[in-house]
Order: structure tokens, then C-alpha cells, then sequence
């Protein structure tokens, strides 16, 4: 099954899930892709900010476009997210595209880093992307079509004092994201990374003006990035221009971390 030949952003008969999809780079996605023709489905723990989401983007959603559809559940479960992929393949025939975006943090300096904070990083982070990915993969083998994008951080690449949690998830997700590129490959399915830098989110939002006029000195296009910025990105590697690249980090960065 191919998209329209109108426009490779065109996404109707396609279906995502969005993990991590009610606000900030998520959601950017979800009403991207929504916009796009998609059926999405996205996912998150607050059910509130979830369904509120949900009912802000259908009402936005062009006449025709298929509904957007918020999902409780928690990356970290396995079994949660075994249920949450089998209940999308029952409900929509099919699952096109994964996007693992959910993340938290739990930033310390190491001798101040409790094993709880490694723990639930890892837990969400990186074996939640495990979970959706093993969840989905099943029925795109079967369908021999799919589209697995990942959401790492340029922290992954270059780490961060205060963040070595956080930095080892996130590496740890190219590894995995390429390990899958080789694995899928030969039933069409491409697994991507991308790699945000500093993007204006809940979680930048919290930073003091000093220090984010700082770390607008220290990318080269001067700014922070907007959830927009990525969601461009993700769109370009889940439409048919990318249908050749797989097994690749994108850096969405602003030119932040050149090597």
C-alpha cells in the first residue's frame, strides 16, 4: 500500500502512533501528521492533558482527515504497550509508522544521582522504546511496510555534566534504532534516528533567560530550535523521499555539535 502520489506529505491510509504525544515535540508530530491524512494514535500517562490534546487537534483537523485518538498508557510497561499496539492493529488494520519520542529527566551530578533517577530514565527512555518497537515490529513484518523513527538527543552524542543518565539513554536508543535498521531492512521497514538539540519545550521552559541567551551563543544559527524545527525532520524520514535511508542519526541542532 503506497501513499497518494499527490505529495510525499501526504499521509492518508497511513496510521502512527506517537509516543510522549500531548505536548511539546509529540505533539508538534501528532498535528502534523493528523494534518497530513494520518489516523494517529498518540500516547502519554496524564490522561487529562492526553484527551485535551486529542479534542484540540480534531477540532483543528481539516473535514475528511481521520481522528486523532489519545491512548493511556506508560512506555515503561511492557505489557501496557503490547496491549496498546494490538488494540491500534485491531481498531485501524494496520500500523505505518512508530514514533518513539517519550521522555523524561531526573538531571544530577553523579555522586547525587540516585538509582531510582537512573532507573525511571532508563526505564521510559530506552526500554520503552524497546517495548513499542518489539510491540510494532510483529504486524509491519507482516505487512511488509513500516517506518520506526526514534527520538534521541544530541546529549546522546556529546553527553553532559548532570545528565549521565539521560546520555546513556539516549545513546543507547542509536543503538538500538541501528541494530533494528539492520535487523528490518528486508521487509521494508527503515528505523531512523533523530537528534534534537536545545528545542523550546516544558522542559527548556524552565531554564533562566542568562542561561538560555548562553546556549543561543553556542549554536551557530543563534537560536533554540522550536518543536516544529523537528517535527519537519520526522516528516521528511516517515515520507516516501526517505524510503532509502535507514540505520541514520539525524541531528536537528541548529549546527550545535559538528564533527
Amino acid at each position: 500500500m503506497s501513499c497518494s502520489n499527490h505529495h510525499p506529505f501526504d499521509f492518508s491510509n497511513r496510521v502512527a502512533l506517537v509516543t510522549g504525544g500531548s505536548r511539546g515535540i509529540g505533539r508538534a508530530l501528532t498535528e502534523r501528521l493528523a494534518g497530513g491524512g494520518a489516523r494517529v494514535f498518540f500516547c502519554g500517562t496524564n490522561t487529562d492533558l492526553g484527551h485535551r490534546a486529542a479534542d484540540e487537534i480534531n477540532q483543528r483537523l481539516p473535514a475528511g482527515n481521520p481522528p486523532t485518538t489519545f491512548l493511556a498508557a506508560n512506555v515503561a510497561d511492557f505489557e501496557a504497550c503490547n496491549r496498546m499496539i494490538s488494540d491500534i492493529f485491531k481498531e485501524a488494520g494496520r500500523l505505518d509508522f512508530l514514533v518513539n519520542n517519550a521522555g523524561i529527566t531526573r538531571d544530577n551530578l553523579l555522586m547525587r544521582l540516585k538509582e531510582s533517577d537512573w532507573d525511571e530514565v532508563m526505564a521510559v527512555n530506552l526500554k520503552g522504546c524497546f517495548n513499542c518497537a518489539r510491540a510494532a515490529a510483529r504486524g509491519m513484518l507482516k505487512q511488509r511496510y513500516g517506518r520506526l523513527l526514534f527520538l534521541s538527543s544530541v546529549i546522546g552524542l556529546m553527553g553532559n555534566a548532570g545528565q549521565a543518565n539521560y546520555a546513556a539513554a539516549k545513546a543507547g536508543i542509536i543503538g538500538l534504532a541501528r541494530s533494528l535498521a539492520k535487523e528490518l531492512a528486508s521487509r521494508n521497514i527503515t528505523s531512523n534516528i533523530i537528534a534534537p538539540g536545545y528545542i523550546q519545550t516544558d522542559m527548556t521552559a524552565a531554564l533562566d533567560e542568562k542561561t538560555k541567551n548562553e546556549i543561543s551563543s553556542a549554536i551557530p544559527l543563534g537560536r533554540l530550535g522550536s518543536s516544529d524545527d523537528v517535527a519537519n525532520a520526522a516528516l521528511f524520514l516517515l515520507s516516501p523521499l526517505a524510503d532509502y535511508i535507514t540505520g541514520q542519526v539525524l541531528q536537528v541542532d541548529g549546527g550545535m555539535l559538528t564533527a
